[in-house]
């Protein structure tokens, strides 16, 4: 009965996450929303109205200029709830701003030390570094039970050369996406001063042959703050089953970053790519394959909803 229940409840999420229609929202009542007192951090905890507690469940934000209270964070955290988790948001302070730094993860840490049970980390686009860093923190790691990445990343040094040059290349997959010039030197800007002149000299001067160059040899500097934000560096030290989930049509994030992170830790690894996303939102698309990517995605969900997905 419960597996049934449960999935009923990952089919009906992915049919309202990926099209909005109300098939979750109308099985299930709309959770409560709390605070969550967290040292140093903003957070909130959405639960189910009512019901006994779901599983436990951070949620790491992507780009979200009002963190926690952002409305698409609002959205899914709420409807995570009501497919059975109990939802911890916190506010990565760098995200809301696009300035990127290891700390982003203290508020994941500190949001996995505050619940009671092994949790479930899911990660949103660049939130996918935060997350993998808390997971990965010998504080916290067995806390862990799966980890989510969801239009993520695996090297820091390869998604700052798309996002500057708009060139991707992984395991002969290759490609380039014109970006906008603006959104791409507002990320430079807000991160500048983490560099020394030489390398925020280059960044800041445009020219992608000289930012190829660089981003192929880069100095200590630029190297060791690169590293530090990189999944691919920490998830060989991740003890929790991976799911990693990526839209092959992304401009914002490339699939081959995925593709990156799951040959770096293998192992308890499932990834899945799919044309029913672009990013992190669906592209309404209907057919044979959609039809299989909606199974594959519905496998993800099931399986982070049951009793033991590792």
């Amino acid at each position: 009965m419960r597996a049934g229940w449960s999935a009923l409840l990952a089919g009906a999420f992915l049919v309202e996450y990926l099209t909005h229609a109300a098939a979750l929202s109308s099985l299930t009542d709309p959770p409560e929303r709390r605070r969550l007192a967290l040292a140093g951090a903003q957070a909130d905890l959405y639960v189910r109205a009512g019901l006994a507690p779901g599983r436990p469940l951070v949620l790491v934000h992507g780009f979200a200029p009002l963190g926690k209270n952002d409305p698409r964070v609002r959205e899914a955290a709420a409807l995570l709830a009501r497919a059975g988790f109990d939802v911890a948001v916190p506010t990565i302070p760098g995200l809301t701003g696009g300035r990127l730094g290891p700390e982003d993860a203290e508020p994941v840490v500190g949001a996995l030390a505050a619940r009671d049970a092994k949790t479930v980390v899911v990660g949103v686009s660049v939130g996918a570094g935060p997350a993998f860093l808390a997971a990965a923190d010998p504080r916290v790691r067995d806390r862990v039970s799966a980890v989510l990445s969801f239009g993520g990343y695996a090297s820091a040094r390869e998604v700052l050369r798309f996002w500057l040059t708009g060139a991707y290349a992984y395991a002969g997959v290759q490609g380039r996406v014109e970006h906008d010039p603006e959104l791409v030197w507002a990320f430079v800007r807000a991160n500048a001063d983490r560099l020394e002149p030489a390398s925020r000299a280059i960044l800041e001067a445009a020219d992608r042959e000289a930012l190829g160059r660089l981003l192929d040899a880069p100095p200590p500097d630029l190297q060791r703050y690169l590293d530090s934000l990189s999944p691919l560096r920490v998830a060989p030290a991740i003890g929790a089953r991976l799911f990693l989930v990526h839209g092959r049509a992304d401009r914002a994030v490339p699939y081959t970053e995925t593709l990156r992170l799951a040959a770096a830790r293998p192992d308890r690894t499932t990834l899945v790519l799919v044309g029913l996303v672009e990013h992190v939102e669906g592209t309404g698309g209907r057919g044979w394959p959609e039809v299989r990517d909606l199974f594959a995605l519905w496998r993800v969900m099931y399986a982070l909803l049951s009793a033991s997905p590792a």
